[in-house]
């Protein structure tokens, strides 16, 4: 049995990792073409109508991936976690259909209409198309993040008496403290990464002296998106999701930093290896008090650490939570750093010259996407060993009477036809760009093809 619940947990956390790929980029993406397409306007240069253009057939390659990926994780609810539906369905399912009825359709109904219909809608027509895009998108992450957030602090429900729940209050689930403040956390990790994705490809094309009119503008809009959203991403958005975990999951906020002990003015470990078995940080270097002042205010308040919680209830991979937080914090530090650097820079004039930057602008390009992976890591690991916190335990969610050999099967299948896919839509990735935005101009609002071609 404890095989199997090993094998549906990695199942469905392979399948849901290898998903988010492509959502945090169109989210992300999203907010900065309708941004393209106001200059556009405003301004009635073709070089932001171009650029849209381009960024806009990225963005729908990612898209048809994230449906063909997304759509296999609403069944892993009913084959790997079926008792865990049964139990919540009552709650959950009520925003995720929402985010198929309502978000996703208005999303790829808006798509298609940007992508075939500029010449009919007309210049303020197709940045309407845009920007009901751009909410589709928004509008799909918050119910998702809020059908999550009830797991992490269920709000709003009645428990019945075969244990399942039941909603109280619609409404409550959706203004769930929990799921603004992560929603708010969320979407600034996905701004950041389509503010890198852009910037990146800004800084490939000026390296490589080709589409410098639209590089210059990629890296301006991205540099300038990126800074004001990696900035928000520490405070107030991780400041507030930092002081409620520490408020409602005590036990999440002792295993990111291992504070395996109750602290009077608590440190905040930079570096170090977490020892489970001797409750102690190895080769630690660690900022005395900071821990304490970044939760209460206060150098010398008392952080609760996991001496406090009943072992059975502690994180039960505390290495991984501890070592994914950290990784997400200091890459999102690195953001900040490489983004505050990029604009100064830009205010000055000299970015565009500043091949050194450029550079770390385009090697940048990964490292929001394992940020944003490590985050949900850290939110998820941190969580166990509960589905449902404080109320539903993983060992009562999973589906009993699917066996080890078969999950493992099915994973294994997943893994071949995902990796199909990736060289798939690295093939038409690569195609895009190697056209460049300009072949955007030469063939006006071509539609997305097949082939990811020119159309």
């Amino acid at each position: 049995m404890d095989d199997a619940l090993f094998i549906h947990r990695i199942h469905f956390a392979f399948t849901v990792t290898y998903h988010y790929i492509f959502p945090q980029l169109t989210m992300g993406l999203a907010p900065l073409i309708v941004v393209l397409k106001t200059l556009g306007l405003r301004t009635n240069q073709p070089v932001y109508d171009d650029a849209a253009r381009f960024w806009t057939r990225i963005f729908g390659i990612n898209f048809v991936v994230g449906v063909v990926t997304g759509i296999p994780m609403e069944f892993q609810f009913g084959t790997n976690w079926a008792r865990f539906s049964q139990i919540t369905g009552g709650v959950i399912a009520q925003p995720l259909a929402m985010e198929g009825v309502f978000s996703f359709f208005l999303e790829s109904a808006f798509l298609g209409l940007f992508l075939f219909g500029e010449k009919r809608l007309g210049r303020k027509g197709h940045w309407w198309a845009a920007f009901m895009v751009f909410v589709g998108s928004w509008l799909s992450g918050f119910f998702i993040v809020a059908a999550d957030a009830w797991m992490q602090h269920p709000v709003a429900y009645n428990r019945l008496a075969d244990g399942s729940f039941e909603v109280t209050s619609f409404w409550g689930v959706l203004m769930n403290p929990w799921a603004l403040i992560q929603y708010a956390h969320t979407m600034c990790g996905a701004l950041i990464t389509g503010a890198f994705a852009m910037a990146a490809l800004g800084a490939f094309y000026l390296l490589n002296n080709r589409d410098v009119e639209y590089a210059r503008v990629f890296v301006r809009i991205g540099v300038i998106a990126g800074v004001v959203a990696s900035a928000m991403q520490i405070f107030p958005t991780g400041d507030l999701h930092g002081k409620l975990m520490a408020k409602h999951q005590p036990a999440t906020t002792a295993g990111m930093e291992a504070l395996f002990h109750t602290q009077q003015g608590a440190p905040m470990v930079i570096l170090g290896q977490p020892d489970v078995e001797k409750q102690r940080i190895d080769n630690p270097l660690v900022v005395n008090s900071l821990l304490s002042f970044l939760i209460y205010g206060t150098t010398r308040a008392e952080v609760e650490g996991l001496d406090k919680v009943p072992k059975e209830n502690w994180p039960t991979n505390i290495p991984l939570l501890y070592f994914a937080y950290h990784v997400m914090a200091g890459l999102g530090t690195l953001f900040v750093g490489v983004m505050a650097i990029s604009a100064f820079l830009l205010w000055r004039g000299s970015l565009f010259r500043t091949r050194w930057l450029l550079w770390a602008l385009m090697l940048s390009a990964p490292f929001p996407f394992i940020a944003n992976m490590a985050g949900w890591i850290t939110a998820e690991v941190g969580r166990q060993p509960w589905l449902v916190y404080g109320l539903l335990r993983t060992t009562e969610g999973f589906s009993a009477n699917v066996s080890a050999a078969n999950g493992l099967f099915t994973l294994l299948g997943f893994m071949g036809l995902y990796g199909m896919l990736t060289l798939f839509y690295l093939f038409l990735l690569q195609r895009e760009i190697g056209h460049g935005p300009g072949a955007s101009a030469q063939v006006g609002a071509a539609p997305l093809t097949v082939s990811g071609g020119r159309g």
